[in-house]
C-alpha cells in the first residue's frame, strides 16, 4: 500500500534555494527495511556538502540523515522493531527530509520513552559522532582523566553534547567558538576552556593553557581552515581526527611534516563506517542514550523550523546563526 507525502528534494547541487517541497509515493518496505513516520528530522552539515555537491549523490535526490518518528510498517526479516515503535536513527542513505520513508532497519534503534522525538532527531547523528569520536577515536594509549583534547566548534550541535561527555570522561576539553555568547554556552555545558578564534590565535592559547606541552587529541570538523593549525597544538605521539570540511577540504599536505611536529597520527573517520552492523550500531545507541537518560548529556535544541522552511534553516547554518541542534519538523 502507498501513501502520499511531502518531501524536500533538490534537482540540482547549489545554494538553499535548490531545496523544493514535492510529493511522492512511498510504499511497503522490502526484506531488511522498515517504513517510518517522522515526528522530527535532524539538521546537520553533512546536509550542507550534499546540496553543494562536495559530497556528490544521484540527483534529484531527498537530503537529511536523521530523523525520529513511529514504525508504520516492518519488511521481512525485521525482528528488532514492530509496527508501533518509537524509534530514530542516523542512517545511509540520506533521506529524512521528509514526512515518511522507507529505509534499511539496520541502522534505526527503539528511542527510549524518556527521549522526546524532538530530541532523538537532534541527537543521533551528531551524538553518535561524539561516541566514535572520544570513545573510539583516540591517541595512542588512549585517553584518561585529565588529559587535555581540543574540539573545534564547541558551541554547535557535536559540540555542545562532546563538552558533557568530555567532563563526564573527567578530559579537560578545551573548545573554540565564534564569538562570546558562544564561548559562553561552550563552558556552560562543561568545556574546561574556551578560545574566541574571532580574536584569539587558537595555536598560541592552546600552548598558554596546557603549558606549551599541547593537546593529546584534536577532534577538527573545521577542515582547511584549522587543519595546519590543529597540528600544532598536538603533543607528541597526538591524533589530528579530521571529520569534517565546514571550511572546505583539508588540501593535500607533506605527510613528512608529522615527523618533526613530533611522530603525530592524523585520520579521517566517518560515522557509518562505525555503523556498518545492526550490532555495532545497537552498541553505540545505547552508549549514548545512557548518558542521555543518565542527565550527564542534555541535548539542546535552539532551532525549530517547519519542514517547508529548511532554506531558511540552511542558510542560517551556513551563515553560522544557530547553536546547538536544529530540527526539522514535518
Amino acid at each position: 500500500m502507498s501513501t502520499t507525502i511531502r518531501a524536500i528534494q533538490i534537482a540540482q547541487f547549489g545554494g538553499p534555494d535548490q531545496l523544493q517541497v514535492v510529493s511522492r509515493e512511498v510504499g511497503d518496505p522490502g526484506p531488511g527495511e522498515i517504513r517510518i513516520r517522522h515526528k522530527a528530522v535532524g539538521l546537520n552539515y553533512i546536509d550542507v556538502y550534499m546540496r553543494t555537491g562536495l559530497y556528490p549523490n544521484a540527483l534529484p535526490m531527498t537530503l537529511g540523515m536523521e530523523g525520529a518518528g513511529i514504525v508504520e510498517a516492518v519488511g521481512e526479516g525485521v525482528t528488532h522493531l514492530a509496527v508501533g515503535d518509537r524509534a530514530a536513527y542516523a542512517s545511509q542513505p540520506p533521506g529524512s527530509y521528509c514526512e515518511a520513508r522507507v529505509m534499511p532497519a539496520k541502522c534505526v534503534v527503539k528511542l527510549p520513552d524518556a527521549i522526546s522525538f524532538e530530541e532523538g532527531a537532534a541527537m543521533m547523528l551528531k551524538g553518535l559522532t561524539v561516541q566514535y569520536l572520544l570513545k573510539k577515536t583516540q591517541p595512542q594509549g588512549g585517553l584518561k582523566a585529565g588529559d587535555f583534547i581540543l574540539f573545534h566548534a564547541a558551541a554547535g550541535g557535536v559540540g555542545l553534547i562532546a563538552c558533557q561527555w568530555a567532563r563526564a570522561m573527567g578530559l579537560q576539553l578545551i573548545g573554540t567558538a565564534g564569538g562570546a555568547d558562544k564561548c559562553k554556552l561552550a563552558l556552560e555545558h562543561g568545556a574546561s576552556h574556551v578560545i574566541d578564534y574571532r580574536g584569539e590565535n587558537f595555536v598560541e592559547r592552546v600552548k598558554a593553557i596546557t603549558g606549551g606541552k599541547g593537546v593529546r587529541a584534536v577532534y577538527d570538523s573545521i577542515g582547511k581552515d584549522t587543519f595546519e593549525g590543529s597540528l600544532d597544538c598536538l603533543s607528541p605521539f597526538g591524533l589530528l581526527a579530521t571529520y569534517g570540511n565546514a571550511s572546505g577540504p583539508v588540501p593535500p599536505f607533506n605527510l613528512g611534516a608529522l615527523g618533526p611536529k613530533g611522530s603525530l597520527y592524523v585520520t579521517r573517520p566517518t560515522l557509518f563506517t562505525h555503523l556498518a552492523t545492526r550490532e555495532s550500531t545497537q552498541a553505540m545507541a545505547d552508549d549514548l542514550f545512557a548518558m542521555v537518560t543518565s542527565g550527564q548529556v542534555k541535548i539542546r535544541i535552539d532551532q525549530r523550523y517547519p519542514l517547508a522552511q529548511v532554506g531558511q534553516a540552511h542558510a542560517d547554518l551556513e551563515s553560522r546563526k544557530t547553536t546547538g541542534s536544529t530540527v526539522l519538523l514535518p
